[in-house]
């Protein structure tokens, strides 16, 4: 070999250690941990990972979309049922100071949102769906705002690191009821529909002060609420599990563009593509979930129960009102009597 080619080779190769040694290694995928109940679950979308709980969490759900849309390495800590005080108890401990993104979504649960749902989906004449929303509603002014904020300082304190996101809920209803085994009235809904609205005002002035952003999914979903078409958003359904969540379509088409600006500062949408690539990384969303198992048995799952006209409450409530609950038109003719009957006196005291 020439000298000159001798240098020049020494000098290629110089040039390539020196590339090696200062060029990075393949960047470790960044660390997303996802948080709450069951509208970050996934509840609703019909299919599950196999990870051995309870907490209906899907591959379909949009922490996973946007973790594989983005290249994220997400531990999937939201779970069906999932109060404030779950979240503290059982899924806090997947934070660290290298947790790179955080979502989470809690507080309907606390509120006793599917509570509140069975009493307003039986007919007017067997239920109190103004005392149960008036109810919760006070639960959310007076209680709500001090457990946030001492779960997002936890927060905090556990991903010092982190951009946290907090997400709202959805508006569930349109005005109308297509079910033929619910009983919602126009004012029901209409209640209904502003306790979503009060829970995402709350939560949103206590992320607010945390430091944290909010993502509001609530003008995404108008025109896809219960019995919209398309609807996002299940009626009563069987699993009953399934009741009043978003479906796949609410997942890639509202949470997933509502929440992924705000959480990573670009827009990702729930394509076909994104969907498959979520769906090959199902295995390694249950393998890395089945660690905290014993944490997930502990919550207790939230879940709406469908009317039962032939109960002991249900039957002395139909003879009170003089209902035949074996004949359909009777059952809801007092219905339509008792729900406007109800409606005027939430005026009245609106008006007070």
């Amino acid at each position: 070999m020439s000298r000159r080619r001798a240098m020049a080779a020494a000098a290629l190769g110089s040039a390539a250690a020196l590339a090696l040694t200062t060029l990075p290694a393949h960047a470790a995928a960044a660390s997303y941990v996802a948080l709450g109940d069951s509208y970050s679950s996934g509840t609703g979308t019909r299919d599950y990972i196999a990870d051995g709980t309870e907490c209906l969490r899907s591959a379909k759900a949009y922490p996973s979309l946007i973790a594989a849309a983005r290249g994220y390495a997400l531990t999937f800590r939201a779970c069906s049922g999932a109060t404030v005080a779950d979240v503290t108890a059982s899924q806090l401990s997947a934070l660290s100071t290298s947790t790179g993104y955080v979502t989470i979504s809690v507080g309907g649960n606390d509120a006793g949102f599917a509570d509140v749902l069975t009493e307003c989906a039986q007919p007017g004449w067997m239920s109190d769906c103004n005392g149960a929303v008036d109810g919760a509603q006070a639960f959310v002014n007076g209680t709500l705002p001090s457990r946030l904020s001492s779960l997002y300082s936890s927060i905090r304190a556990k991903a010092p690191n982190a951009k946290v996101t907090v997400v709202g809920y959805p508006r569930i209803f349109m005005g109308e009821d297509c079910n033929a085994l619910t009983w919602f009235s126009p004012e029901e809904e209409a209640r209904l529909n502003a306790m979503a609205d009060l829970v995402n005002s709350v939560t949103a002035q206590r992320a607010s002060a945390a430091g944290f952003s909010f993502a509001n999914p609530t003008s995404r979903f108008v025109g896809h609420a219960v019995c919209d078409s398309p609807e996002w958003i299940n009626g009563l359904s069987n699993p009953i599990e399934e009741s009043y969540h978003p479906n796949t379509a609410g997942h890639a088409s509202g949470y997933t563009p509502t929440v992924s600006p705000v959480l990573t500062g670009a827009r990702v949408r729930g394509t076909a593509a994104v969907l498959r690539a979520a769906a090959g990384r199902e295995a390694t969303l249950a393998a890395t979930q089945r660690r905290y198992a014993a944490l997930d048995a502990g919550i207790t799952p939230e879940r709406v129960l469908t009317p039962d006209l032939h109960s002991a409450k249900a039957r002395a409530a139909a003879q009170r009102a003089g209902v035949d609950v074996d004949d359909r038109a009777s059952v809801d003719r007092a219905d339509r009597l008792w729900s406007a009957r109800q409606a005027a006196e939430h005026r009245a005291a609106a008006s007070r």
